[in-house]
């Protein structure tokens, strides 16, 4: 029963996605002989854990009950008291733990506390779903960097677009609205500027009948290339919007994109373009936790190059383009020899009605 009802806990930890950043995905169960008589999760940032939520929803005793939660029990104060407190007031006896908090300053300490308080602790429990689940927070809270996610939608001859550089649409709406559905989950969006002039995207997020986040808009722009007529530029008033450039870039564009209410973020050069290493420093400073990459071809290569793409979503449609010259998800100079090209580990294939999405981990090192 442990597996199930920690199941249950990572269920309910999703219902918190793209609302608790920069804290991680949190859900608790609770359960006395043999029953579950209460339920919880972290619902936003500033908000009761997914510990005390649970424990609030109990009107009679918790003593002897056992509780199951995705994450180590925090122990420290923050925006909120201690779990582990409530815990152990509530006379818990039992607490199964899938992961330890990945964070070096207070890996353990909860459960050492629970432990030192009597109360039984197992720690282990769908582990490695528990990691994937928040795989985001992970990274942020060990290199305070952004988990990178490149996003490509492809045919099955490998084109995102004809020779032409038609592209719409590569694959059907079910699949382009878990785009959507990821964009929620995100902190920012990240495009070239070649993607901007060739396709004036909004980088928003539409979901039908649901309150959505949007996150940051991020435009890689060495020069400052970008028009103030685009819709990012139009927009930024109702989205927030980031233009990464370099030393290169006109003064004078810069502060008419600030009047405009554009951020702009001058980083280091890396053979005259913006360095993509020192932007994702720069943005986890700005607490950007997560990025989805959605740009063309160049800016997918250089990010490849740079090693700052963490996982890769490869959508894949039943349609062949054909043609030497129609464009390719990754571009760039390319890999030499096979033996030097990116690997990709730890797949999972997802089906859609006609479209296939293949998920998996770049390999470091």
């Amino acid at each position: 029963m442990d597996q199930q009802y920690m199941q249950q806990a990572l269920n309910l930890a999703k219902l918190g996605w793209g609302k608790t950043r920069p804290n991680p995905l949190v859900g608790a169960v609770i359960t006395k002989n043999g029953e579950v008589i209460a339920e919880g999760y972290h619902h936003y940032y500033g908000g009761d854990h997914a510990e005390v939520d649970a424990l609030k929803k109990i009107n009679f005793s918790a003593e002897g009950a056992t509780m199951y939660v995705n994450l180590e029990p925090c122990s420290h104060y923050g925006k909120t008291p201690p779990c582990v407190e409530a815990i152990i007031k509530s006379k818990i006896k039992k607490v199964v733990v899938a992961l330890e908090d990945p964070n070096p300053k207070v890996a353990g300490n909860g459960i050492k506390i629970l432990k030192n308080h009597g109360i039984e602790v197992v720690v282990g429990i769908l582990q490695e779903e528990a990691i994937k689940l928040n795989e985001i927070f992970i990274k942020y809270i060990l290199t305070q960097q952004p988990f990178c996610i490149l996003k490509t939608a492809m045919t099955l001859d490998g084109k995102i677009a004809s020779h032409q550089g038609d592209s719409k649409w590569i694959t059907s709406e079910d699949a382009r609205e878990h785009v959507h559905h990821i964009r929620d989950r995100v902190a920012g969006i990240m495009v070239g500027i070649s993607t901007v002039l060739k396709d004036n995207p909004q980088l928003n997020t539409r979901i039908a009948n649901r309150e959505v986040s949007h996150p940051i808009r991020i435009i890689v722009d060495s020069t400052l290339r970008i028009p103030i007529d685009t819709n990012v530029i139009k927009t930024s008033s109702d989205y927030p919007t980031i233009v990464a450039t370099t030393e290169k870039a006109s003064k004078a564009k810069i502060h008419q994109l600030q009047d405009l209410g554009v951020e702009v973020l001058v980083v280091g050069q890396e053979e005259g373009k913006v360095n993509l290493k020192d932007l994702m420093v720069k943005l986890g400073e700005k607490k950007v936790d997560s990025i989805l990459l959605e740009g063309g071809g160049t800016l997918n290569y250089a990010a490849l190059e740079s090693d700052i793409v963490d996982k890769v979503l490869c959508f894949i449609a039943p349609k062949i383009i054909g043609g030497k010259n129609a464009i390719t998800s990754v571009e760039g100079e390319g890999k030499h020899l096979i033996k030097d090209a990116f690997t990709v580990e730890n797949l999972s294939i997802h089906k859609f009605r006609k479209d296939i999405l293949i998920e998996g981990y770049v390999r470091k090192g």
